[in-house]
This record gives structure tokens, sequence and C-alpha cells, in this order.
């Protein structure tokens, strides 16, 4: 018996995993839609005020979310086979009345189209569906594990006691793809390098947040793998590998040493870092000399600015989305943040979400994506 029971359980388990993958059989829903038009007509020619000829959307619906094209076909022809049905019996209920004139219900012109119109949209989505190899009712959750790739992928590794940092990630138009993103891990003889990357992929929505998530796999397994100045030529190869049509995107690429605080910034087009001086209370633009954005020719060389995060430092790096505005300088744009960020991030502490902060300030209306990391000691 415990056999038994076990085997069952297997089976079930492997059922439902092929369900939810999309591999096993839709035949048992084909049934049970199936058997949910004959009950839909039942229930219109009992209760008609109730059930409307209408009604039969609700199974067409299901079955474009559940069915394959093929089976999404027999269910269309039991449903149209259902409406004509409901027809010929409203029609002779009607005919039997003592007062014909008085029959309201039956199956109207208008009731025919929505509900042909209803089938038509469920075949057309079931067809892409099909056509991308997304099983059933998977794109939806397809799209949300992208999305949560994505912002796993973005998160700073844990830093030792001193060290802190903040950050914040705002796509274009409240959506829920951006093309700007960090890959971050910490490198190096016991763990003691901080290399992070934030990058910019050229666009916004969804065709940028699909390349972003593409490249943030790209370059975090480069990350740590090569030595820091091979990382901007290596990301550089691999977008001109691609040969998209907009393959761009720029990049700065921090190498923190957790020890002594010296830092090197190498970019790629990019904006420069900015950096707070505790001591002297303002901000220093942190600019290397620029390299071209990544993917734009090959053999690109890239080189970087020195520094060094002292106690009390804050360290901010930020996409354009942050700085540029219609009729507004760039340096303006850059002062305006420095200027915020003075204001906000020194009483901010770890935690205190000094750039969500920041973003909420000095760009919360702008249709760009937008990102801010900073860094700081106490």
């Amino acid at each position: 018996m415990r056999k038994r029971l076990r085997r069952v359980r297997r089976r079930l388990r492997t059922a439902a995993v092929d369900w939810f993958r999309g591999g096993a059989a839709d035949w048992p829903v084909l049934c049970a839609l199936a058997l949910l038009v004959p009950l839909l007509i039942l229930l219109n020619v009992w209760w008609p005020a109730w059930a409307p000829p209408t009604a039969l959307v609700l199974p067409i619906l299901a079955a474009a979310l559940l069915l394959r094209p093929g089976s999404l076909v027999v269910l269309y022809a039991l449903a149209a086979l259902g409406l004509s049905a409901e027809s010929v019996i409203h029609t002779g209920q009607r005919v039997a009345s003592d007062h014909p004139e008085a029959y309201t219900y039956g199956v109207t012109p208008g009731a025919a189209l929505v509900v042909g119109a209803a089938g038509v949209g469920g075949l057309l989505l079931a067809q892409f569906r099909s056509r991308v190899g997304v099983p059933w009712w998977g794109g939806s959750t397809m799209l949300f594990d992208l999305r949560e790739r994505l912002r796993v992928q973005s998160r700073v590794p844990r830093l030792p006691d001193g060290w802190h940092a903040d950050m914040a990630l705002r796509p274009a138009g409240g959506q829920s793809f951006s093309g700007d993103f960090v890959v971050a891990d910490r490198t190096g003889p016991g763990r003691r390098v901080l290399e992070v990357v934030l990058a910019d992929v050229s666009g916004k929505g969804m065709d940028a947040g699909s390349r972003a998530l593409l490249l943030s796999g790209a370059f975090g397994g480069l990350l740590g793998s090569l030595p820091a100045h091979d990382f901007l030529p290596a990301a550089n190869g691999y977008l001109l590998r691609q040969s998209w049509e907009e393959g761009f995107a720029t990049a700065v690429h921090l190498v923190l040493d957790l020890d002594t605080g010296e830092y090197e910034l190498l970019s790629a087009g990019h904006l420069p870092g900015m950096q707070r001086l505790a001591g002297a209370g303002r901000w220093e633009v942190k600019e290397a000399l620029e390299g071209p954005a990544l993917g734009i020719y090959d053999g690109a060389k890239f080189e970087g600015v020195r520094g060094r995060l002292n106690r009390g430092d804050v360290l901010l790096l930020c996409t354009d989305g942050m700085v540029e505005a219609p009729g507004r300088d760039l340096s303006e744009g850059m002062d305006r943040l420095m200027g915020e960020a003075d204001r906000l991030v020194p009483g901010a502490g770890p935690g205190g979400g000094a750039a969500s902060r920041l973003i909420e300030t000095v760009a919360r209306d702008i249709n760009d994506d937008r990102a801010v990391l900073l860094f700081w000691r106490d």
C-alpha cells in the first residue's frame, strides 16, 4: 500500500510540474470546458434572464488561456453548436407562446457577434503563444520571472562593517522593465574587493529591458573572472557579437578596495562618478578619460580614474536619466543632483533610502530609465 501511495504521489507531482510547464496534455481541461457549454445552454433555456447567450464567452475566454489552438477549435465548434441550439429553442418557445411579440429572450445578432469576437481574439492569442513557445498561461509568469531575475542580479552583495551601499532603479513611464541595470560582486583575495558595473542600455521599456536582462547575465559572468581592466573590452566585444540594430550601451565599472578605500572608475561613454569629500564638505566630479560606448567599434580602450573613499565620504554613480532634461545642460543637472545629495545623503544612514529619495526629488517625472548607486564609509 505504501508503494502504491508513493507511485500515486509521484505521478501527481509529475503531472502538476508538466501542467505548469505546458508539457502535459490539455484534454482534461477541454473535457471540463466542453461539459460547461451544455450546462450554460440548459441554464439559458431554464433561466434566460440569469444566463444570457453571451455567457458562452466564459468558457471561450478560459479556453483561450488554457488550451492549445487545435483543442481551442474543437471547443469553439461546440460553442457555435450551443449558440445555434439556443437560437432554435428560443425561436420555438417564442412561436409556441401565447404572446410571441412579448417574448424577449433569444440569440440576438449582437450576442452572436460578441461571442464570435471573443472566439477570434482567443484564437489569435493562442496561436501567438504557440508560435513563441510560451506554455498557455505561462506568459505572465515568464515576464514576472524575468523581472525578478533582473532585480535579484542587481543586488549589491553584503559589505563588511563600516561600509554601506544604497541603490534604486526606476523604469521609464512606471513600467516593469528598465534598460538600466547593476551587476556587483566581491572579488579578489579574501573577497575584499567590490566590483560594481552600472550600465544603461539604449532604448527603454520592454525592448531595452530584455536586452538588459541578457547583458546583465553576461556581465555577471565576466565580473570577477577577468582582471578589472579587461572587463569593459570583453563586454564591448560581447555587444559587438550580438549584431543588434540598437546595440550600444554605456557603463561605468567601479573597483573598490574594501580595506583601504581606494577605488578606480572605468567609463564606457557613461556619466562620471561624483564623490563627496567629508573633510572639505564639497562634491568632486571623478571624470575619467571617457571611452566609447560599448558596442560601437572593436578595439576600444578604456582608461580609469583613481580615488579614495575616506571615512564620511560618499561616492555617487547614476545614469543619464538622473541629470538629463530638455533645455538643461548636463553639468546643470549634475550640479542639481549633487546639491540634493548633499542634503539627503549625509543624514540618511544605512537603510535610509537616500537613493530612492534622490530619484523622487531630482527625476521623479522624467520619462527615462533612472538608476542611482551610493557608497559610503562610517
